[in-house]
């Protein structure tokens, strides 16, 4: 019994310990001039969507919630945040070629179709964040126009 009080109590200050450990915010109040809403001017109600499913993994501006002050969920959603950075940043988007556009377009198609973004852990905080079928069929037929008018 006295090895489980002395297990408790060390794997306790090691989660306090790691409270201190500081994390890199993915925050920033500009927005680039290259930023995919301001290039390509979506209707209103589309990019109040994307803004809310898909910036705060793709873009340089994260909304974080209350929970991102926890250790270790700081340190995953920060992985989280630059993988989704690393494959789509909606705030470096005209830096892209056309020929990278349409290649991120036709993903962005396919991932929201197949009901892989956003992600479903995503969803689950962030209830605004999923697509009714009726949104889903509006972005992904603004995207195709889009794609096919590169």
């Amino acid at each position: 019994m006295k090895i489980v009080k002395i297990i408790a109590l060390i794997l306790l200050v090691g989660f306090l310990c790691i409270q201190f450990v500081p994390t890199n915010l993915n925050q920033s109040n500009i927005v680039p001039k290259t930023d995919f809403l301001l290039i390509n001017n979506p209707p209103e109600n589309l990019s109040t969507l994307l803004q809310e499913s898909c910036y705060d993994c793709h873009s340089n501006n994260t909304g974080y919630p209350w929970y991102n002050k926890i250790q270790p969920v700081a340190w995953f959603l920060e992985n989280h945040i630059a993988d989704g950075k690393d494959e789509l940043n909606f705030n470096e988007w005209d830096a892209l070629s056309n020929r990278r556009k349409k290649s991120k377009l036709k993903s962005i198609i396919s991932q929201i179709k197949d009901d892989k973004m956003p992600l479903s852990p995503y969803v689950i905080i962030h209830k605004g964040a999923v697509f009714s079928e009726t949104e889903k069929q509006e972005i992904i037929q603004w995207m195709t126009q889009l794609k096919d008018s590169l």
